[in-house]
């Protein structure tokens, strides 16, 4: 076997131009790398929600602990970390009232309470916002604990709560989606009945669909429990909480925060070592469950520049799965348009080309798709096709020691292939990543030539751009970690057109 490699940790970029490897400890010492003045947030929920809301801002603003738990750093308050105000007097407050969730929430039919009740708190949301006599920065929605236990996929209501029958089966509504009435006039029954099937036109989430319908609007929210925020306060019968955060309660401050910070215009890091003039595409696929055709799909492209930027380019529908292979890939009309889009966004942003185009993907690229890619990259711009991938399980252990190898570990296959490890021991933490032993990704330049060393390298930099959750890094690098869920945040409802936004609006 060939020896391994160590791939240094990745530094970020913080406040008067310092380096640190760790966000909490960089922010801490350091402050953002860019400063906003203050946060304004909306929030909409119950009174009960604005309450919970309000009095975790107060806790905000003083240390926070994690209890019996050394590994994950201390909050020190959201002020001292992120030099920025977040006061809970400047709230505005929009009420969904108990009564307006339970005249909605205990309809029989998932899809139908989902839509009704993400309606509700759009509608709120977009009027509020237009009405505003200042710009909301981030809104957030505090979503009483019933709406997330019913309002999702495969989850039923129990017969005792039911107060509104369904109208139609989902066999019925498909009838109504695909071929809806040729007649003005119909019966009061018919007409609920037609309803009640549009509601199969999204699917059966409430954070996917509420993030999904918003996105026309370009409004930043932060969906979160009221158990999430107040979870000492939700108890099972003995009197303990359900939910118990004490050994993470610190961590949850840092990534609420963070998140906020991000989402009202700060920027917390950037990478500190990353090549200028690089660009980092990854392609988002997801299969469209309500299509009569197995082979339709939602694709998508998530770009991410070296100052931490992202922003989500919304492909087209069209038969990209290929079920005999188990592979997505587009025609080359799409893969010229995604591209395009993104390079023409690059252009306007930096005034130039890329000098180089990483482009990330879970499956290899085909000739015809890549030859498309290569059709419309200007002249002197460095084209890469990199695939990311956990389909080649392979584990190391270490023969003596309590913790897992390093992360950063490379095992170079080949000039162009290697596996890497990017959870596993941190030296600086004295723990592992992950509580298990760590499975590498396979990494692969499957088009394109550049230094396998270099690629390894930018992947392990962009595990640590994950601006919804302040740790120490991920997994996948950020071009692929959201992939998943932006791909159900697109096919939520098919219907929405979005234009190229900021990734905010999509976390």
């Amino acid at each position: 076997m060939k020896d391994l490699i160590y791939i240094e940790e990745p530094n970020l970029l913080f406040g008067h131009g310092q380096k640190c490897a760790d966000a909490r400890d960089g922010l801490t010492l350091f402050g953002p790398i860019n400063k906003i003045y203050g946060i304004r947030s909306g929030v909409i929920g119950t009174q009960k929600g604005l309450s919970i809301f309000k009095k975790y801002i107060d806790a905000l603003q003083k240390p926070t602990y994690n209890s019996n738990n050394l590994t994950r750093p201390m909050f020190p308050g959201f002020e001292a970390a992120f030099n920025c105000k977040w006061e809970s007097d400047n709230i505005l407050f929009e009420e969904v009232s108990d009564k307006e969730i339970d005249d909605l929430l205990y309809n029989e039919n998932t899809h139908k309470r989902t839509f009704d009740l993400v309606s509700l708190f759009l509608d709120k949301i977009v009027d509020a916002n237009k009405n505003a006599d200042e710009a909301i920065d981030i809104w957030f929605v505090v979503v009483p604990d019933e709406i997330h236990r019913y309002c999702r996929p495969n989850q039923s209501l129990p017969p005792e709560l039911v107060k509104t029958k369904r109208l139609i089966s989902k066999g019925e509504a498909k009838s109504f989606v695909y071929e809806p009435s040729l007649f003005e006039e119909m019966e009061e029954d018919d007409k609920a009945k037609e309803e009640e099937a549009r509601a199969y036109n999204y699917d059966a989430q409430f954070h996917d669909q509420l993030k999904a319908r918003l996105l026309p609007h370009t409004i930043a929210t932060q969906i979160v429990r009221e158990s999430t925020l107040a979870w000492r306060e939700f108890t099972n019968t003995a009197g303990r909480p359900i939910r118990d955060f004490s050994k993470i309660e610190g961590h949850l401050a840092w990534t609420l925060s963070t998140a906020a910070f991000y989402k009202a215009g700060g920027k917390p890091w950037k990478l500190s070592d990353i090549r200028s003039g690089v660009c980092y595409l990854g392609l988002v696929y997801k299969q469209i469950e309500k299509s009569k055709n197995p082979r339709n799909a939602c694709c998508a492209a998530q770009m991410f520049l070296d100052n931490g930027d992202g922003t989500v380019f919304k492909g087209h529908v069209g038969k990209w799965w290929d079920p005999t292979k188990k592979e997505f890939h587009l025609n080359p009309k799409e893969a010229k348009s995604l591209l395009t889009q993104a390079l023409e966004s690059y252009k306007k942003q930096n005034g130039r080309n890329p000098k180089e185009v990483f482009i990330h993907a879970r499956t290899r690229f085909n000739n015809e798709e890549w030859g498309a890619f290569k059709e419309v990259t200007p002249k002197g711009v460095n084209l890469v096709g990199v695939t990311i991938t956990k389909t080649k399980p392979l584990k190391l252990y270490r023969s003596h020691g309590d913790y897992p190898i390093l992360r950063g570990l490379a095992w170079l296959i080949d000039e162009k292939s290697a596996f890497l490890w990017t959870k596993g021991f941190v030296p600086k933490l004295q723990t592992a990543l992950s509580m298990e032993v760590p499975n590498p990704l396979f990494i692969e330049i499957n088009k394109g030539q550049a230094k396998l060393t270099q690629v390894l390298k930018d992947i392990m930099a962009l595990t640590k751009l994950n601006y919804n959750a302040c740790i120490y890094a991920d997994g996948m690098p950020v071009t692929l970690r959201f992939a998943d869920k932006i791909g159900e945040i697109l096919t939520a409802s098919t219907d929405i057109v979005a234009p190229p936004l900021a990734f905010k609006y999509y976390i």
